[in-house]
Formats: C-alpha cells, sequence, structure tokens
C-alpha cells in the first residue's frame, strides 16, 4: 500500500501545555521519570523538540508541571477539628502519591512544582497550622519542612523493596555487630536504631515537626 502523502495524513492535534503534560505522565508511566525529556516527548508527540520550548522551557519546567499534575491526587478533605491528625492524613496521603511514583520521588527532592494543585497543597497545610495556632512565620517555614521530609521519606523508600529490605538487614546486622568498646553507644541501641514500621516513623518524624515548629521562634 502506497503511503500516505501528508495531505492525506490526519492533521495532528494542536499543542497545548495541557496536552504536553498528559503525554508527559502517560510517557512517565508507561517508561520511567528518566526518559521523560524534550527530544523523547517531541517523538511521542510527532513534533520537534523546538515546538515543546513555545509551552514548556525545559526538562526541570517539564518535571515540575508532572509533579504539580500528580498533587491533583492528595486527599485534601481532613477536617480542620484535629489539626495535627488533619496534617498527618495530608502529608501521609501526599507520601503515598511519591511512593506510587518511584522516579518521580527522586526527582521531587530537587524539583519545585508551581502550578495550582501545589498551591492548594501548601494552603491545606497552612490551613493546618494556622488552626494549630502556630506563628505565621513560623508556620510559613515550617510548611518548608514538612513538605521535605515526606518527600525524602517517599524518596528513601521508593527504591525496590527487596533491595531495600536487604539493605536495611545489611544495616541491622552491621548495627548489631558494632563493637561496645569502639561504639559504645550504637551497642546499646542497636535495635532501637531499626525499630519501628516505616509508617510509624513517618507519624513519629511528623510529630517531631510539629512540636518543634510550635516551640521554635523563628530569629528576628
Amino acid at each position: 500500500m502506497p503511503a500516505l502523502s501528508r495531505r492525506e495524513r490526519p492533521a495532528k492535534p494542536a499543542l497545548t501545555r495541557e496536552g504536553i503534560v498528559d503525554a508527559a505522565v502517560r510517557l512517565m508511566a508507561s517508561e520511567g521519570l528518566q526518559r521523560v525529556t524534550m527530544r523523547r516527548l517531541a517523538s511521542e508527540l510527532d513534533t520537534g523538540p523546538a515546538s515543546l520550548y513555545v509551552y514548556v522551557a525545559n526538562t526541570y519546567e517539564l518535571h515540575a508541571a508532572i509533579l504539580d499534575r500528580l498533587l491533583a491526587q492528595v486527599d485534601l478533605a481532613a477536617g480542620l477539628d484535629d489539626w495535627r491528625e488533619g496534617l498527618q492524613q495530608v502529608l501521609g496521603s501526599y507520601t503515598d502519591i511519591l511512593l506510587a511514583h518511584p522516579s518521580l520521588a527522586v526527582s521531587a527532592l530537587n524539583t519545585r512544582p508551581n502550578g495550582p494543585n501545589y498551591l492548594a497543597l501548601l494552603d491545606t497545610l497552612l490551613a493546618f497550622l494556622a488552626a494549630g495556632n502556630i506563628p505565621a512565620g513560623q508556620a510559613a517555614w515550617g510548611v518548608d519542612y514538612l513538605l521535605q521530609t515526606a518527600t525524602a521519606t517517599a524518596a528513601e523508600h521508593a527504591a525496590d523493596n527487596a533491595a531495600t529490605d536487604a539493605q536495611w538487614q545489611q544495616l541491622s546486622d552491621t548495627l548489631g555487630a558494632a563493637s561496645p568498646a569502639a561504639y559504645p553507644h550504637v551497642h546499646a541501641q542497636a535495635a532501637d536504631l531499626v525499630s519501628g514500621t516505616p509508617g510509624e516513623r513517618r507519624r513519629w518524624a511528623i510529630d517531631m515537626l510539629i512540636n518543634g515548629i510550635l516551640a521554635t521562634a523563628r530569629p528576628a
């Protein structure tokens, strides 16, 4: 069968930023974030990379847009009555979204989304801190560390579970075998250092940060 001439081919849909991000999310789901480059995405959309730069400045901005798109899935519905538990629920939902997309979890450590879904998440977290009567200045700095901690937690556990379990066991064995003479504190607390489930440690970390935000005034 002869190839269709350019005039006979169906017209490609017009490029839009929304459509580009849609395609990037699909590409990440099928091939991983490391494959979501401007060149690869242009090939997926049957266009040239230069056409994409009209809508997205670079790969960093593209990855930030993907992250913001996925932040739409974060459950922000927790009530303000129990503001501490609300923070736990929202940050837990955020962490779970990243855990479901391992490559994005690692990238999120260095990616700053700036879209509407990020703003909605940020506004919700600030509302919980305000409900706890935390001064605005402390809340403004504290919310950054709450998100950093949740992101780092997801990135740490986003690797292959079997490999992570093996590394965790190796660490446990190393701590257990620590010399009491050379490392007396490590030897005494070897079991405690690796105790608790990931969920328990995550909740404790958030509680620890909340207590610190409450108790620590910003420098004048």
